[in-house]
Parts: C-alpha cells; structure tokens; sequence
C-alpha cells in the first residue's frame, strides 16, 4: 500500500499532505503536533491504509507546507484549522474520524465545533482538552511568555525550538530511547530553524491560551455528541500527563483510556501498539455515510 505525497493550494497557500488507502473508504485524518510534521505517521499510515483512506497534512509553517513569515501572516491556531478543513473540503472529505497529538488537538476539536456531524470518531495521543494534563514544569515558561512576551520570558522558551530540546520531546519517558531514530528530531529541526520559523512558532505559542479558553465548548461538544473517543497516551509524558487522558471521561463516561509506557511522541516507540488499538477501536464505527450505504 502506497503513500502518496501531495500540495494543494488552499485560500493562496500551499499545503503538503500524505495520503494513502481506497478513495472511497472511510477517512483518517492525522493531525500531527509541535515542533513535527505529517512525518510523524510515516510509520502508522500503512498500517491503517487497507482499511481507510489516510490523510496527514503539514499545518502553514510546519513541514513541507509554505511557511509565509510572520510579518506577513497572522498565523493563529483559528487559521491553521481553517486551512486544514479548507484542504479536506477541496478533498472532497465530509465526513472523517481523527486522530490529533499535541498541537493537531487544537486544530481538531476546532474541526469538530465548526462541523459537529463531520467526525464520527476521535483518537487522541497526548492532546490535551482539559487543563488536567498540563504538566507545570513544561508549561510554566510557556504560560509566562503568553502572558507577559518580553526578551526575558521569551529566552525561557526557545530552547524548545533547538536540537536538544526537540530531542528531550522525543525521548523522555521512553523506555529504551534506542528504539527512538535521530532522523526525527534532525528531520523536524532543520525545518523547525528556516530563516524566520521562530517568529512563527512563538506568535503560535503566545495564541496558546486561546485553546484553554475554548474547553468549556469542546466538553459541552463531548457531552452532546458523545462521540467515540479513544485516549492513547505516553504515560511519562514530561508536557501532557496522564490525568489529560483520563479527564475525557467528566464527559465522555464511555471514552476508552490506554496509558501506555512510552512518551510525548508515542508513535516513534509504540507505532504497533497503537496501530492495533486504533484499529480495534475504530472497526465497529461506520460513518454515517457508510452506514447509508449499506
């Protein structure tokens, strides 16, 4: 089963995505985190393609999509998720379960209020809807650039956008860190440290706090859809812990919660496991337009 890598130009801006499986299967969409890409699923993609078409795209200013400067874009987690639904429809994809990690948990529950009926399951790896799982010792310089962005609180976080501090997401809290390849975090720091990328990280970084203040609607969403959800997560996870995983169940009472031993980036450690879980979660869930059909 082959992966295809392909550009789309959405509302002026080129965006690049995977894509594999039968057209008219029912749609993952794959929402990949910071500081990464849609090479984060390199790995899961062909174990979910015999069942589904797969779509992973790189948000504006991450991978291999344009990443127009700063000074010349607003970038905010409201435009990315615009650009990434604009992408599906241009697609053709109405309907799709997702799978989001990180910063792609953001992006996909603005999918999901924009569009309710649109997702007819959820996967969430490390991301986070409920202020629980945010581990403090990561969050607090975050917190304290947002909200007073200064020289001073700034230097507090830039080494998230260095080798070594990609490399820390990658292997903390993995067991045998052996297992973990360099090429990831070489792979998403040499596109992480184009001229001009940091502005655009930290102006995403100081938008950060519009994705708490918008949990009282997605638990609102959970409480009335009661969508299928399944929280996979690195349990020694350093930026989103496990009591991000476990909340879903305040709303979702029937949400499925598997803490496994791994970390941030669980895919580079526990790819198969995962693989197994989603498919197994997913198997009894038809969209709605497959269900018509049958």
């Amino acid at each position: 089963m082959h992966t295809h890598h392909h550009y789309e130009i959405v509302d002026g801006q080129q965006l690049f995505y995977r894509e594999a499986g039968s057209p008219g299967a029912p749609v993952v969409v794959l929402l990949h985190g910071f500081p990464t890409s849609s090479f984060m699923f390199r790995d899961l993609i062909p174990q979910l393609a015999d069942r589904y078409r797969v779509i992973a795209p790189d948000y504006l200013g991450f991978g291999f999509s344009d990443a127009p400067p700063a000074g010349e874009f607003d970038y905010s987690f409201d435009v990315l998720a615009q650009l990434t639904a604009g992408l599906l429809d241009q697609l053709g994809v109405t309907e799709f379960a997702m799978y989001v990690q990180d910063y792609g948990a953001p992006i996909g529950w603005r999918l999901a209020l924009a569009n309710p009926d649109s997702v007819w399951a959820i996967v969430t790896q490390n991301g986070n809807a409920y202020e629980e799982g945010f581990v403090q010792d990561f969050w607090q310089p975050v917190w304290a650039y947002t909200h007073a962005p200064t020289p001073q609180t700034e230097a507090g976080i830039r080494d998230t956008f260095d080798v070594d501090g990609i490399r820390w997401q990658y292997l903390h809290g993995v067991p045998d860190p052996s297992v973990v390849s360099p090429d990831t975090w070489e792979h998403d720091a040499q596109l992480l440290n184009r001229p001009g990328n940091d502005l655009v990280q930290l102006q995403l970084f100081r938008d950060y706090e519009s994705n708490v203040v918008m949990y009282p609607a997605v638990h609102e969403y959970f409480r009335t859809t009661q969508v299928p959800l399944l929280a996979v997560w690195g349990r020694n996870d350093g930026i989103f812990g496990p009591p991000g995983a476990n909340a879903f169940r305040a709303d979702l009472p029937n949400a499925r919660i598997e803490l496994l031993d791994g970390g941030h980036f669980l895919l580079e450690s526990e790819v198969d496991q995962v693989a197994s879980l989603m498919r197994d979660f997913l198997a009894p869930l038809r969209p709605t337009m497959a269900r018509s059909a049958a």
